[in-house]
C-alpha cells in the first residue's frame, strides 16, 4: 500500500478497480493524517457527484494488525451512532489490508483553529462556545442514552462541518462496559498518545479501572482539556494535566472566558466523583444568562432547531433578531447552517414569505457561484407555484437581487406560466407588482412569449380599472419595444401609445407621450407622419399643462425627424405626363402670415386651374374686360372665346381698357363661370398684349399678391353656390325623373322660371348708379348667364345693366308633402307628380333652348 499511496489518488482508485472492489466514490487529495492511525482524504460520491471525505485505515503491515481493531471499531460505532452533532456516516469498503470510511466532507478541527486565530476575538469566541455546545450535546447523547464513553475526545477527533458546525468522530476507542471485550478497556493504552487526555485515576491505574465509574468520567476530564486547547492552540496542556494534577487557577485559564473558568475548574477535578460530567457542563452553560445561552450562534441553532414548533409571534420575533446581528455571523455559517433552513421553511410555509425571503437571498450572497442555483435559485422557483399571494408578492417584490442569475430556458419554461397568472390576479397590487417584474424577465424569454403571450397580457392590462397599472403598462411597453419583432412594432406600438394618451389618468397620458419619443427609431418615417402625429396633435390642447408640455416636445422631436427626412428627398418627383403637361410654378419664399398664406393660394390656384376656371373682371363705367394677364391660348380655347386664330378675331373690336390706376369710381368683382359656349372675339388692342404676356401673372401693374388676397377676400365675402358653378345648362337633364326614391319635395317647391323675353337684355343684377364697393355690392342673381347673352348686354346697354327679374311669393306653387296622404293614396299621388315633373322639365329644356337662340 505504500507503493500505491506514492501512486496517487487516481492511481490507487484504478488499480483497487482492477482488483475488483467497486468504490463508492472516488479518491481526492490527502488532507492530513491523524494520529498515525488513518489518513484523511477529499472524495466525491459517485452516484451523485457531491462532496465526501474519505478516512483510510491502511493495516496491510504486520506490524500495524492493531490498527485493523481500531478501524473495524471505529467502522461499526459510527455505523450505528446517528446524532446531527456526530459525524455523518455514508459509505464503506473493507477488505483484509484497508478499511474506507466514507462521510460528509469535513476539515480537521486542528486546521481550522489556525485560521480562526486571525479573527476577531469576540467572533472567535463566540465560534468557539458555539463549537462546545455542540461537542457537550453528542457527549450527553454518547454517555446517558447509549451508557458509552467516547474514550478518545481530543482535538484530532473533531471535525468541522461547511456549515462550520463541529462534529464528532475518531471513533476508534467508543466503547460500551456491558459489551464483551470493549477496545477502551483493553487496547486504550495502545492508542497512540492516548495518555495526553487520560483522567487521574486512569494514570494512576489503567483503562480498564474506568468500568468501576460512570461511563461520562472519562470523557468529561478530556472535555476540560479540549476546553483549554481550543482557547490556548498555542500553548500545551495545563499543569493540572501532570501529577499531581493540582487545581486550575484564574492566571493559568489563558484566553478562557471567566464565565466558563468555573466549569472548566470542575471538568478537571482529580476526584471522578466530584467531577462535572459533560451533561451537567451543558446545563450550566444553558441557564438564563449562561456562557451557552448567550452566545448568539447558539441561540440561532437552538431557534432554527425549534422553527416549526413555534407561534408566529415567536417566529417572527427570531427573524427579526437574525436579519439583526446576521453581519456577525461567519459566512459558512450563514451560508450552511442558517440559509438551509430557512429555505424549508420558506418551502413548506414555516413563515412569512415576506420576512424570510429577504433573509434568504440576503445569506445568499455568500453561497459560491456554482452553488448559488442549486442552493438558492431551485427553491425560490418552486415557489412560484404557490398560490399564497404573501410568497408571491415577495418573490416579486426581490426579484431584483435574483433575476440575473436565472438562465432562459427557467424564465419561460417554469417561471413565466405561474407568473402570467398574477395578471388576472383580483388583487391589484400583484396585478401591478406582475407588471413591474416584467421589465427584468423580458431578456430571458422566448421570441414567442415576447412578441405574442405576454402582449395580450399588456393589452389586458391597458384596460385596467387601476390608473397606475395602465400607466405602468404603458411604460414596459415603451421600454419592450426595441426588442421587439418589426411586424410587432408596426402593430402594437402606435395603437398602445395612442391609447394611453386617450387615457382619462394624466400621468397614464404622459406616459403615452414619453413611450412615444422614447420608441422613436421603432417607427418607419411614413408611420411618423400618417399615425404617430396625427395621434399625438389632440395632446397639444390638453387640459392639463403637463400633458400638453409633454406633448409639444414630442411633436418638435418627431417633426425634426420629418425634417431631416425631408431634405434628404427630390426637391420634385417626376410628374405624370398624363396629369400634367408642364411643372408647377415655383413659390420663392415660404409664407409666415394667414394673409399671405390666402394669397399665395389665391394665386397658386389661379396658375394651376386657369385652364378650366375663367375670372372676369367687371368695369361699372361700360366695358366687360377680361385681363390679358389672365389669359392664354388655352384658357381662350376652354372658355370658347370664337374659333379664330387670334384674339383680334375671336373678340370684337373695343376700347382699350383703362389701367387699374385708373380705376376712379369703379368696382371689380371677379366672377368664376364655368363656359361651354362660343363668345365674341377679343378686340385687336389686346392682340399684341395678348401674344406677349400670356400666363406672366407679374405683368399686370397691381402685383400678384395684392390681386390674389382680394380674390381670396371676396370668396371668402361671397361664398358661390355649387349649383351656380357646377355647368346647369349642360346637355344632360338636370334630374332623372324615374328617381322615385329620392326626395323631390325642394324641387317640388321650387319657384317657377321666368322665360325672359328674347328683346330683353338679361342684366347681371349689379347697381349701376354711384360708387360700387365690394364691401356691399348688389345682390347677385344665382342664375348662369351665357357668354352670348352677356355680350348682347353689352352692346345694347352698355353702362346700365338691367337686374335679374325677382320671384314673388304668388309664383311659387307648393306641392303638399307626402305625409299627410293616406297609405292606399300614395302609389296613385306618386304617379301624378311623375308626370308633373316631366312636363315642368320639359319647360325647362324648352326654355334653355329659347335662350340659346337668342
Amino acid at each position: 500500500m505504500d507503493y500505491l499511496r506514492t501512486l496517487g489518488s487516481a492511481a490507487v482508485s484504478s488499480l483497487v478497480q482492477k482488483s475488483g472492489l467497486n468504490l463508492p466514490f472516488t479518491l481526492g487529495s490527502k488532507v492530513t493524517s491523524l494520529d498515525g492511525i488513518c489518513a484523511l482524504y477529499d472524495g466525491t460520491k459517485r452516484d451523485d457527484g457531491s462532496a465526501v471525505s474519505i478516512f483510510e485505515y491502511d493495516f496491510s503491515d504486520p506490524s500495524k494488525r492493531t490498527i485493523k481493531q481500531f478501524a473495524t471499531n471505529a467502522l461499526r460505532k459510527l455505523r450505528s451512532t446517528r446524532h446531527p452533532d456526530v459525524l455523518k456516516f455514508m459509505d464503506a469498503v473493507e477488505t483484509d489490508t484497508i478499511i474506507y470510511i466514507m462521510t460528509e466532507r469535513v476539515r480537521p478541527l486542528q486546521s481550522v483553529l489556525q485560521l480562526w486565530s486571525a479573527r476577531e476575538t469576540k467572533a472567535r469566541e463566540d465560534w468557539l462556545l458555539w463549537g462546545l455546545h455542540r461537542i457537550s450535546i453528542a457527549l450527553a447523547f454518547l454517555n446517558d442514552p447509549c451508557g458509552s464513553t467516547h474514550g478518545k475526545l481530543s482535538v484530532n477527533s473533531i471535525f468541522i462541518s461547511p456549515s462550520g458546525e463541529w462534529k464528532l468522530g475518531g471513533f476508534e476507542l467508543f466503547s460500551n462496559p456491558k459489551e464483551e471485550a470493549p477496545v477502551l478497556y483493553t487496547l486504550g493504552a495502545l492508542y497512540p498518545d492516548s495518555s495526553s487526555w487520560a483522567s487521574p485515576e486512569v494514570k494512576k491505574g489503567s483503562w480498564a479501572t474506568l468500568k468501576d465509574y460512570e461511563p461520562a468520567i472519562a470523557d468529561a476530564y478530556a472535555l476540560g482539556l479540549l476546553l483549554y486547547t481550543v482557547f490556548n492552540p498555542a500553548q500545551g496542556l495545563p499543569a493540572t494535566a501532570h501529577p499531581p494534577h493540582p487545581p486550575p487557577t484564574a492566571s493559568s485559564s489563558g484566553s478562557i472566558p471567566p464565565a466558563l473558568f468555573a466549569s472548566f475548574k470542575k471538568l478537571l477535578n482529580p476526584n471522578p466523583k466530584g467531577r462535572q460530567s459533560p451533561k451537567t457542563f451543558l446545563e450550566a452553560g444553558m441557564i438564563d444568562n449562561g456562557f451557552f445561552a448567550s452566545n448568539k450562534l447558539v441561540k440561532v441553532c437552538l431557534g432554527l432547531d425549534n422553527f416549526a414548533l413555534g407561534s408566529e409571534t415567536e417566529k417572527n420575533t427570531f427573524l427579526r433578531a437574525l436579519k439583526e446581528s446576521s453581519t456577525s455571523f461567519p459566512p459558512e455559517f450563514t451560508s450552511n447552517r442558517v440559509l438551509p433552513s430557512l429555505v424549508s421553511a420558506l418551502e413548506y410555509g414555516g413563515a412569512s414569505a415576506a420576512v424570510i425571503l429577504p433573509l434568504v437571498l440576503q445569506f445568499g450572497s455568500h453561497v459560491a457561484p456554482e452553488e448559488y442555483p442549486t442552493v438558492i435559485l431551485a427553491p425560490l422557483i418552486k415557489l412560484y407555484a404557490s398560490p399564497d399571494r404573501g410568497t408571491r408578492m415577495a418573490l416579486l417584490d426581490h426579484l431584483p437581487d435574483y433575476a440575473e442569475k436565472l438562465d432562459k430556458k427557467t424564465v419561460s419554461d417554469k417561471i413565466f406560466p405561474h407568473l402570467s397568472t398574477g395578471f388576472a390576479d383580483t388583487v391589484a397590487i400583484i396585478r401591478e407588482a406582475t407588471t413591474k417584474s416584467i421589465i427584468l424577465l423580458a431578456p430571458k424569454l422566448t421570441d414567442r412569449i415576447l412578441n405574442n403571450d405576454l402582449l395580450r397580457h399588456l393589452a389586458k392590462m391597458q384596460t385596467d380599472p387601476e390608473a397606475s397599472i395602465r400607466t405602468n403598462t404603458c411604460i414596459l411597453i415603451g421600454r419592450l419595444g426595441p426588442t421587439l419583432g418589426y411586424h410587432t412594432k408596426k402593430k402594437v406600438l402606435a395603437p398602445a401609445f395612442s391609447r394611453a394618451i386617450r387615457d382619462t389618468f394624466v400621468h397614464a397620458r404622459v406616459a403615452g407621450l414619453m413611450a412615444f419619443m422614447a420608441t422613436i427609431d421603432c417607427f418607419e418615417v411614413e408611420d411618423v407622419a400618417n399615425k404617430v402625429i396625427p395621434n399625438i396633435a389632440f395632446a397639444m390642447i390638453d387640459k392639463e399643462k403637463l400633458v400638453r408640455d409633454q406633448a409639444f416636445k414630442a411633436i418638435d422631436l418627431f417633426v425634426k425627424r420629418l425634417e431631416n427626412y425631408a431634405s434628404t428627398m427630390p426637391e420634385i418627383s417626376h410628374p405624370d405626363s398624363a396629369e400634367s403637361s408642364g411643372p408647377l410654378p415655383e413659390q420663392a419664399t415660404l409664407v409666415t402670415t394667414a394673409a399671405g398664406a390666402a394669397g399665395s393660394l389665391a394665386g397658386w390656384a389661379i396658375s394651376s386651374f386657369g385652364k378650366k376656371v375663367c375670372f372676369v373682371t367687371i368695369e361699372v363705367f361700360g366695358e366687360w374686360l377680361i385681363p390679358e394677364q389672365l389669359i392664354t391660348s388655352d384658357l381662350q380655347t376652354a372658355i370658347g372665346f370664337g374659333t379664330g386664330t387670334t384674339p383680334a378675331e375671336r373678340l370684337p373690336s373695343a376700347s382699350a381698357p383703362p389701367s387699374l390706376g385708373e380705376a376712379g369710381n369703379t368696382s371689380l368683382m371677379t366672377i368664376p363661370q364655368t363656359m361651354t359656349m362660343s363668345a365674341t372675339p377679343l378686340s385687336p388692342s389686346l392682340q399684341s398684349a395678348s401674344r406677349a404676356k400670356g400666363m406672366q401673372l407679374g405683368a399686370n401693374k397691381v402685383p400678384l399678391s395684392t390681386t390674389a388676397t382680394i380674390l381670396a377676400e371676396q370668396w371668402a365675402d361671397d361664398p358661390v353656390d355649387s349649383a351656380f358653378t357646377d355647368n346647369p345648362w349642360g346637355s344632360d337633364d338636370l334630374i332623372d325623373v324615374n328617381a322615385d326614391a329620392d326626395d323631390w319635395s325642394a324641387f317640388e317647391t321650387a319657384p317657377t322660371i321666368a322665360t325672359p323675353s328674347p328683346n330683353t337684355p338679361v342684366g347681371l343684377g349689379l347697381s349701376a348708379i354711384g360708387n360700387v364697393h365690394p364691401a356691399s355690392p348688389a345682390p347677385l342673381s344665382r342664375r348662369s348667364t351665357p357668354i352670348s347673352s352677356l355680350a348682347q348686354t353689352t352692346k345694347s346697354s352698355p353702362r346700365i345693366p338691367k337686374e335679374t327679374p325677382e320671384y314673388s311669393p304668388s309664383s311659387v306653387t307648393t306641392t303638399p308633402g307626402l305625409s299627410d296622404v293616406p297609405k292606399e293614396d300614395k302609389a296613385t299621388e306618386m304617379a301624378r307628380r311623375k308626370e308633373e315633373r316631366k312636363q315642368r322639365i320639359a319647360l325647362l329644356k324648352e326654355q334653355k333652348k329659347n335662350v340659346a337662340r337668342t
